[in-house]
């Protein structure tokens, strides 16, 4: 099947020399059984090509699986994908087959394979060099005969550096790279992809379809597109159902195109003096404890001034901004008494009584909760990324699975 085939029979919209690279990769491996990795941004469409891999293949007649591996929780992962064993642990009432035993004789999609964690990547490590695996909580020994496509969006070079993912597994699955080019490495197709999106989405809701002004499809296609064609297609059906006039221009695209925020988030910044591979959530944890530090510090000098002395309160100011992709970071440093009134007044509005700033009324018994500040930021992230869970993960600097499992634990709900 030729590349302009396989676009057809899986609705694949573009011309792009890359994205055409990719689909013929994909349809020259399919009659292998060589493991497949899938790179690039979320959002590019990396789900398509396994299923362009499989339907051409010899397995086509047996089952495909997809597998979201940073949506699983660490603890029942490896009772996904190898099963388990009756009574291994609380609640496994009965046995089950994980997904290398029901795709035996097909294809398992292992989507966002770098959130695996270390211990199911060496299971995985395991399948891939001779097809065997052991069920949780058993001691059998079991063979399958899958055929495995990985996808992710995560630079596993640097995440190999951090000790995040194995270097034997990366080469593994690596056997046949697979790039996605991004939306705004393809701008040629933005034209096509929002015309087509926007006539299924009419023809599905019995309206006149939009169209962009030259001056508005300009402005399209020199957008960022950070979440690639799954934003463009949210932009255009966003557009389609909101607007009356069914000429967009550019002013009127412009509310639709979101500009990014620079987050002011507390995030991961390690230190001078932070050890070598400290993890993310130690670096957090220490952040915390460094501004309850700090909190306390000030609390006993307004305590001070309080009964007497004359000690000199201390007030905090953004010494140092540093960015870590699209976050700010600011850390704090004392001011010299003598500035302190002007330059507080500059930084910090007087109601506000946290991140180093201490009313006089504040009890004495009041305490910072790690675990408040940690779903705030959360909260936080979430709300800046408008609910992107992974566009959050990824500005916290954290898996997301362990996102995932932090909303469920402080039962976040946006």
């Amino acid at each position: 099947m030729d590349v302009q085939a396989i676009k057809r029979t899986f609705g694949i919209i573009g011309n792009n020399p890359e994205l055409d690279r990719a689909i013929g990769i994909a349809a020259q491996v399919a009659a292998t059984d060589l493991t497949v990795l899938i790179t690039g941004e979320s959002g590019t469409g990396k789900d398509v090509f396994p299923k362009i891999i499989h339907q051409n293949s010899t397995r086509k007649h047996g089952q495909y699986f997809a597998v979201n591996c940073g949506a699983i929780p660490e603890g029942t992962i490896d009772s996904e994908l190898f099963g388990h064993e009756k009574g291994s642990f609380t609640g496994a009432v009965n046995e089950r087959k994980g997904y290398f035993e029901i795709a035996d004789k097909g294809t398992l999609f292992l989507d966002e394979v770098g959130e695996l964690p270390l211990s199911t990547q060496a299971r995985l490590l395991r399948v891939l060099e001779n097809g065997e695996f052991i069920r949780v909580g058993g001691n059998k020994v079991m063979k399958t005969d899958v055929r495995i496509v990985a996808a992710t969006n995560v630079n596993l070079p640097l995440a190999i550096e951090k000790g995040r993912f194995r270097e034997d597994l990366f080469y593994r699955l690596n056997t046949i790279p697979i790039h996605i080019p991004a939306l705004r490495e393809r701008k040629s197709d933005i034209p096509l992809l929002f015309r087509k999106f926007a006539a299924d989405f009419a023809e599905r809701n019995h309206i006149p379809p939009i169209t962009l002004t030259p001056e508005a499809m300009k402005l399209m296609e020199n957008y960022s597109w950070d979440g690639n064609v799954r934003q463009l297609k949210n932009v255009t059906e966003q557009i389609s159902i909101m607007e009356a006039d069914r000429t967009i221009t550019a002013e009127t695209l412009t509310k639709y195109l979101p500009v990014r925020v620079q987050s002011t988030l507390p995030v991961l910044l390690p230190r001078e003096d932070s050890p070598e591979g400290m993890s993310e959530r130690d670096l957090l944890y220490r952040i915390l404890f460094d501004m309850k530090k700090d909190i306390a510090e000030l609390r006993a000098q307004v305590n001070s001034m309080n009964n007497g002395s004359q000690t000199e309160p201390t007030y905090v100011q953004p010494s140092a901004v540093t960015q870590i992709g699209d976050t700010v970071v600011t850390r704090v440093s004392p001011i010299e008494p003598d500035h302190a009134e002007q330059e507080f007044a500059e930084f910090v509005p007087a109601e506000e009584t946290h991140y180093g700033v201490v009313s006089s009324g504040s009890s004495n018994n009041e305490t910072l909760s790690l675990e408040h500040h940690e779903k705030e930021i959360i909260i936080k992230a979430l709300e800046a990324h408008r609910g992107k869970r992974k566009d959050a993960a990824k500005a916290l600097g954290i898996s997301e699975r362990t996102l995932y499992r932090k909303i469920n634990e402080y039962g976040i709900d946006l």
